[in-house]
């Protein structure tokens, strides 16, 4: 799946990934702002997809102060960047592909096709990203065995990155490669995208999969019924903390409890060499009223306070391997997460 994004015209379409499956809409971004708040406003998630997405932001950025015929500079590229970068705190996808357009306008800047070149740059984030799901997927699909039953969290599929995805990518590249395995997916409350989108994902994809509530992980884990957990995630510090959505650090304790590997698929982008452990890991609070409401419909007492952060952090020691487009990386992970950028 390529088309829940795609650049045509000079605008930018993103799949509203907040009507799934039930409508298929597009939004189309014209302007940064459209961009921001497609961002904000969850029509897009999944880290590697807000770094894709903001990158083509950027690109209708620069092309919004040339149309109004002021001449782009430094200042200007800080201001876009700086707008983009506040729409979500934790996903550290966000801030790597920013970087990545502020060094490609740093090569281009005076160069009368810049605008053109920085577009090129979006779009080569864009493909390089779905070029490493399936590198990681062929890697991560070594440690899925025949038979498997596993278990993920929210949504690390196709929608969430360019393309293909991650965790959920692992899965496709086991299934295609013959292994008898199946799907448990959590309904990952309040956004519901375990229910709305992992499972659309995976029906479509012909891959057996059975939905179940967030809190019979415990169970299911204790009676045997997961072999493997895996997930995406959205920051993974030097150490091997990860933040991912919330939710998954208990996933990760049952797990770890009842002996079942704990799995993390996610792209180099993903890592953060500048931040020691997880409790440097911004995390994200949202307006309590995405807890307390569904598709407008009031589910409790109006009038009641609601907190809703949007990730958790899963210690490194319950994880048993991340897994990259440059390989599995094992324990000690801290020396291996830092030979990736050395």
């Amino acid at each position: 799946m390529t088309d829940h994004i795609y650049w045509k015209d000079g605008s930018l379409y993103l799949l509203d990934q907040r009507e799934l499956p039930f409508k298929k809409t597009y939004v189309r971004c014209r302007t940064l702002k459209d961009v921001a708040t497609s961002i904000r406003n969850m029509t897009v998630r999944g880290a590697p997809l807000i770094g894709i997405v903001a990158a083509y932001g950027v690109v209708l950025g620069i092309r919004e102060v040339i149309v109004s015929k002021r001449r782009f500079t430094g200042r200007d590229m800080d201001r876009i960047c700086e707008r983009l970068a506040a729409t979500r705190p934790t996903a550290v996808n966000l801030a790597w592909a920013l970087n990545r357009m502020k060094d490609a306008y740093g090569r281009s800047h005076d160069d009368l096709d810049m605008p053109d070149s920085m577009l090129q740059e979006a779009i080569s984030i864009h493909v390089e990203d779905i070029e490493n799901n399936r590198m990681l997927s062929l890697y991560g699909a070594e440690l899925i065995d025949d038979g498997d039953t596993i278990l993920t969290h929210c949504n690390a599929g196709a929608l969430a990155t360019g393309g293909y995805g991650t965790a959920l990518g692992v899965v496709r590249a086991a299934h295609e490669s013959g292994k008898k395995i199946k799907v448990i997916a959590t309904e990952t409350r309040p956004y519901f995208q375990g229910a709305r989108l992992t499972v659309w994902e995976l029906f479509q994809e012909g891959i057996p999969v059975e939905l179940i509530p967030d809190n019979n992980v415990g169970f299911l884990a204790s009676n045997k019924g997961i072999s493997k957990v895996i997930t995406g995630a959205d920051r993974i510090a030097l150490n091997g903390d990860t933040a991912n959505k919330v939710g998954t650090f208990m996933i990760a304790l049952a797990a770890h409890q009842f002996r079942i590997p704990f799995l993390i698929a996610a792209p180099v982008s993903t890592f953060d060499p500048n931040i020691e452990n997880g409790t440097y890991i911004p995390i994200e609070e949202r307006d309590g009223s995405e807890v307390k409401y569904l598709k407008r419909q009031l589910l409790t007492v109006k009038d009641v306070k609601a907190r809703y952060y949007s990730f958790d952090i899963t210690p490194a020691q319950l994880i048993a391997n991340f897994i990259t487009e440059k390989g599995i990386i094992e324990k000690p992970f801290k020396k291996y997460i830092r030979m990736l950028f050395d």
